[in-house]
């Protein structure tokens, strides 16, 4: 089915990516025909975003008649081969919303499939929580922000000296990966994929320091197989997302891996 959308702008007013360092056998079989695990240091990535939206509205429409709402997507980091060369971006096996609009409105104004899903967030400037339930689907992500800035970071990149990653040597290494990998490819009921590519003139991330991580879908790969890594922060940064000039040819999506209620 193809995408009819225009181009979108929005505000994120608030995105946890929560990032795992997977076992690239275990990511590949997520995985459609035509994409390949994207490695770092010998792993796949992958992980939760947790995000909402301010102000999303066809791009042309001003910022006041917009729509707001919560959503999550599961993640895997991915490559795949064009004219030009490998590029890189995220395969979204599951996407949730809270918005019934962005259920009904799946496979036709937005990409894939988005189940609807109950969230719960409580947040201040040093500490979030957000919670998420679906039929088959839960999340709980508790993170601590410290938004000093750390000696040495980009201009846009804040981290407390409590930032980790066994996955990236630097806050600035991982801001640098995932503003690379802006565009994301979902599954649609028959198997094809429709994409989505974020844009920003003013990308700015934060590291954050998990308290508490809890999803569903992780917690049914294989035992050992996905290990929490970092979580990224990203605050008040306006995005504009749009449909790729080039659809991607590819088989039948993976099922998504099995979940617990």
């Amino acid at each position: 089915m193809k995408l009819r959308m225009p181009d979108l702008s929005a505000t994120i007013e608030r995105r946890l990516l929560v990032n795992y360092r997977v076992d690239p056998a275990v990511a590949l079989a997520l995985l459609p025909p035509g994409l390949r695990p994207q490695l770092v240091d010998g792993s796949a990535v992958a992980g939760i975003c947790l995000i909402r939206l301010g102000d999303l509205r066809p791009a042309r429409v001003r910022p006041r008649i917009g729509w707001r709402a919560e959503n999550a997507a599961h993640r895997i980091a991915v490559e795949w081969d064009t004219p030009g060369g490998p590029a890189s971006g995220v395969y979204i096996p599951e996407r949730h919303s809270a918005s019934w609009l962005a259920v009904a409105a799946g496979e036709r104004v937005f990409p894939g499939i988005h189940r609807h899903a109950r969230f719960t967030s409580d947040e201040s400037a040093g500490r979030m929580h957000v919670s998420m339930r679906s039929t088959g689907m839960t999340v709980d992500v508790e993170v601590a922000v410290d938004d000093r800035a750390e000696p040495g970071a980009k201009a846009g990149c804040r981290a407390s000296g409590a930032w980790r990653s066994s996955l990236f040597p630097s806050l600035d290494d991982a801001s640098e990966f995932f503003r690379a990998g802006s565009t994301g490819w979902s599954p649609t009921r028959d198997g094809a994929l429709q994409g989505l590519t974020l844009a920003t003139t003013d990308w700015r991330i934060e590291g954050g320091t998990p308290l508490a991580v809890r999803s569903s879908y992780f917690d049914a790969l294989p035992a050992g197989s996905a290990v929490l890594d970092s979580v990224l922060v990203m605050r008040n940064v306006p995005v504009t997302w749009s449909v790729p000039a080039l659809p991607l040819s590819a088989g039948r999506a993976a099922s998504p891996a099995p979940a617990t209620p």
